[in-house]
């Protein structure tokens, strides 16, 4: 089993360390199409048809745009904008979304007002952060009261990893170097720093001044081929899907 090949970049500026990893063009920048596709669908059913104005949807950690760009048939008439930190993932993303600026998540670094956007979709990228509730406390700030959050993230306890935990063996999205695979499956770094049970992330968002609304799961494209209809069986049961998919409204 491999880790999460295919991530988003951390639209906050990271320490010189992560900030030469991540501007890495090697570095992989989106995100698996299930996921995404998932994500999206969620949020078409919070926004619905843009019938009486379109609402504005920023993808922050766009990577190279391709969630935004999934996402933008599902919400036709709405304004998904990308946002990321790193300047080689938003000239990829510009070539598949018609906005995408640079951005950070910390002390106001989102280029936007307070309260003016309606949606953010927040697609692996907090697993990358050193400060997840600054990442937070700025995307409350510029969503509208109501406005909706659409996270993912990796679960540190998919059902593959519970049981590589009981073998004494490094889970699945962890880790330990970003110079390096150590103690774990799979063949690339992509800096996680942080990893949340659905337990856990529903208190984080919770605390951070938002009302969860639906935890969902979807399957990771890093499962070996064998294993891929038990992990979209996983699916039914948040708590033990690959990955979390979390809908949560501004407060």
């Amino acid at each position: 089993m491999t880790p999460t090949t295919t991530t988003t970049t951390t639209p906050a500026s990271p320490p010189r360390g992560l900030r030469d990893f991540y501007e890495n063009p090697a570095v992989p920048v989106a995100s698996g199409t299930p996921r995404s596709l998932r994500q999206a669908r969620m949020l078409a059913r919070a926004l619905g048809p843009a019938t009486d104005r379109p609402r504005t949807v920023l993808d922050i950690g766009c990577g190279d745009g391709t969630a935004a760009a999934t996402a933008a048939p599902l919400l036709p008439g709405h304004r998904v904008i990308g946002v990321d930190w790193s300047q080689d993932a938003l000239r990829r993303a510009r070539t598949r979304i018609p906005y995408a600026v640079r951005g950070e998540l910390t002390d106001g670094g989102l280029p936007f007002g307070s309260e003016s956007a309606d949606a953010v979709l927040f697609s692996e990228v907090i697993e990358h952060l050193v400060d997840p509730d600054a990442a937070l406390d700025e995307i409350r700030r510029i969503l509208r009261p109501g406005g909706h959050l659409m996270l993912s993230t990796p679960n540190l306890a998919a059902w593959y990893n519970r049981a590589l935990l009981l073998a004494g063996v490094q889970p699945v999205f962890s880790e330990v170097s970003l110079r390096g695979i150590h103690g774990r499956p799979g063949k690339e770094v992509v800096g996680h720093l942080r990893l949340y049970t659905a337990r856990a992330l529903r208190e984080f968002v919770a605390a951070s001044g938002f009302t969860v609304v639906r935890l969902e799961g979807a399957p990771f494209h890093g499962v070996p081929r064998p294993l891929r209809p038990l992990d979209r069986l996983a699916c039914a049961r948040p708590p033990l899907a690959s990955i979390l998919l979390l809908h949560a409204r501004r407060t």
